[in-house]
């Protein structure tokens, strides 16, 4: 989002909690604070106009008061598709409260609103590394994931030609199992990968190990049962909104096959 922004000739101010750890292009303005220390909020939004806003579930309500009191006009949000599913589960939730806090403070939004991310298969990688298996439950699931790349492409769209008011739901441009999926990884490295599946109880201990919140893990686990046998819904946003097709998984496993060994 940074590196497009400052391509489309826009000013650019970046807040982190770690300035010293990433690389920005020449001119970007760098401002080191948190979203869940109010006190960082003057020196990040003083002079701002429009914002792209990461979803710290707690701390939405105290940074769009201090957005409005800087001026701010517009918020770009990043949210999740699970808003819209009619049980959005705890994650749909968390990012309903965000959107609520957004909306309740009276600024102008747009709302970004990916299902999967075609990053999260990254999560392989380790096993990949180990062997020729993925390990895994519910390998006939499908999703359409999106690159993060569109993702951000979207937002960047909806922040240069101010399109308020908006929700997109983004997907990527097909519908593809799991074992689809690393059927893919495996071409694009040149090994001949396999999906294994392996008992839920297992899998959800092994999540839960890893850190991930309980809560999550069990809905990922339903989610992906539920999707079984189904073909992933794709949306057309990506392209509505940027002008270009979406970008597919083989292009992503491509321009990240060193992760895979590639």
């Amino acid at each position: 989002m940074v590196r497009e922004l400052v391509e489309a000739g826009e000013k650019v101010r970046v807040l982190t909690r770690e300035p010293a750890a990433h690389v920005f292009p020449d001119g970007v303005e760098v401002v080191a604070g948190d979203l869940r220390r109010p006190e960082s909020f003057p020196a990040a939004l003083t002079g701002v106009v429009r914002v792209f806003l990461f979803p710290v579930f707690d701390a939405a309500g105290a940074f769009c008061a201090a957005a409005r009191e800087a001026g701010v006009a517009h918020v770009v949000v990043l949210s999740s598709s699970a808003v819209t599913f009619e049980r959005p589960g705890w994650v749909g939730e968390q990012h309903l409260r965000v959107e609520k806090a957004v909306e309740a403070s009276g600024l102008a939004w747009t709302f970004v609103r990916p299902d999967a991310f075609m990053t999260n298969d990254l999560a392989w990688a380790p096993q990949i590394a180990a062997g020729d298996v993925v390990r895994g439950v519910c390998g006939g699931a499908a999703l359409a994931p999106v690159d993060p790349r569109d993702i951000a492409a979207v937002a960047v769209w909806a922040l240069v030609d101010r399109l308020v008011g908006e929700a997109f739901v983004l997907t990527g441009p097909q519908s593809l199992t799991q074992v689809e999926r690393v059927r893919i990884i495996g071409e694009t490295v040149g090994r001949p990968l396999r999906f294994e599946e392996v008992a839920r109880e297992v899998f959800v201990e092994q999540a839960v190990g890893h850190g991930m919140p309980a809560p999550v893990v069990a809905e990922l686990v339903e989610g992906l049962a539920a999707r079984v046998g189904r073909v992933a819904e794709v949306s057309p946003a990506v392209e509505r909104v940027t002008g270009r097709a979406a970008l597919t998984y083989a292009r992503w496993v491509a321009d990240r096959a060193a992760a895979f060994g590639g």
